[in-house]
């Protein structure tokens, strides 16, 4: 089964005839600027889906539920349609349409989509697109959802030092190492460095070239993926990245290659770097040898 047929990704030829069968709300997580140039008909512009920073206490989950539930109900979302997400290509936003994926997921909508390879893959295949911003019609975005547990708080995370649970590191390079605390600037972040026991494994290296850009690795490629960093299907995973984004791309990427034991610790670094109590590593995690 290759990557854009997974019940998840959807290709842009099946995103054009999902709009002719039945209620379709798409979402452009991209910034009101690329959004005013050209964009999906119909598709409605909310960047606050890459944005929103959030904190795993009660109160900031409870922010998170709130925002997202009010802002999607504005978008149309009413619990009838299918939601898709995009975003320009899936190297080069961060994973942000996959973080619209993960925050549905997480408040239990059913009906949820990436589409593969993004609006660069609509355009090459001669799909229309749209400088006409589009007005949705707001209702109530559905409350008695039954909510996944696929979140997991900084507590959790303390709680999971030093035992088999694997944290799993998606950033870059320069964030791994302690070189720099996040992708905004090398000093955003008020210290650098991982997880303790974290293993690591670049977001991007989940995607593949194609004719159309950069679109997900199929199952068994990201299976083989996981293998290099000793990660297993049967490993209780928790994912970070800085604010959940990167780390959403790879919740999508494990969940279609059967991991069932995934969950994120959506807070990421922005968060546990903040409490200097907290333990941090730094540097390349062995000795080169002189």
């Amino acid at each position: 089964m290759s990557a854009d047929t997974l019940p998840i990704l959807i290709s842009p030829e099946q995103l054009a005839e999902l709009q002719q069968t039945e209620p379709v709300v798409m979402i452009d997580t991209r910034d009101p600027e690329a959004y005013a140039a050209g964009h999906i008909a119909g598709a409605v512009n909310l960047r606050e889906i890459f944005t929103y920073l959030a904190t795993s206490t009660p109160e900031g989950l409870q922010a998170l539920k709130e925002s997202f539930a009010t802002q999607l109900g504005l978008a149309g979302i009413s619990g009838k349609e299918t939601v898709v997400f995009y975003e320009d290509s899936m190297s080069s936003g961060y994973g942000q349409s996959c973080r619209g994926y993960y925050l549905l997921t997480w408040l239990g909508y059913p009906k949820v989509k990436v589409l593969n390879g993004g609006l660069s893959a609509w355009i090459a295949k001669g799909l229309p697109t749209s400088t006409e911003a589009t007005i949705a019609t707001p209702c109530a975005f559905p409350s008695d959802l039954v909510c996944p547990d696929v979140m997991v708080t900084l507590d959790d995370v303390k709680a999971a030092l030093g035992t088999s649970t694997v944290l799993m590191d998606v950033r870059d390079v320069d964030e791994w190492i302690g070189d720099s605390s996040s992708p905004y600037g090398k000093d955003y972040a008020p210290r650098k460095g991982r997880l303790p026991g974290a293993k690591w494994l670049e977001w991007y290296r989940f995607m593949k070239p194609s004719a159309q850009g950069p679109i997900f690795k199929s199952p068994d490629e990201v299976l083989a993926e996981c293998a290099t960093a000793g990660i297993k299907p049967s490993d209780e995973i928790y994912l970070y990245c800085f604010k959940g984004a990167r780390a959403s791309n790879t919740f999508l990427a494990l969940t279609q290659a059967g991991f069932n034991n995934v969950r994120m610790y959506f807070g990421s670094w922005n968060e546990w770097s903040r409490d200097p109590a907290l333990p941090i590593e730094s540097g390349l995690p062995f000795k080169i040898a002189a």
